[in-house]
């Protein structure tokens, strides 16, 4: 199976973690240190497709479609 993550990319993640745990992380707009372990990988991943090394897409958050049964489309 082959690797998801490039090794350069988890290095990317690693300096973030140290970062992070250091309390010298901050997020993006607002400027705020970051706290969330699962925000610091965000950023170390985020920061590694800027830097364009192997990374998967970003999740798209999924909507779920509505059914129309064919009983409600026999009412109308």
């Amino acid at each position: 199976m082959a690797r998801k993550y490039s090794k350069k990319a988890s290095t990317d993640v690693k300096r973030a973690m140290k970062k992070r745990k250091a309390g010298t992380l901050k997020s993006g707009r607002s400027g705020r240190t970051v706290k969330s372990k699962k925000q610091a990988i965000a950023i170390g991943l985020s920061e590694a497709r800027a830097k364009g090394k192997k990374v998967p897409k970003k999740a798209r958050k999924t909507t779920k479609k509505r059914k129309t049964s064919k009983k409600r489309k026999a009412k109308k």
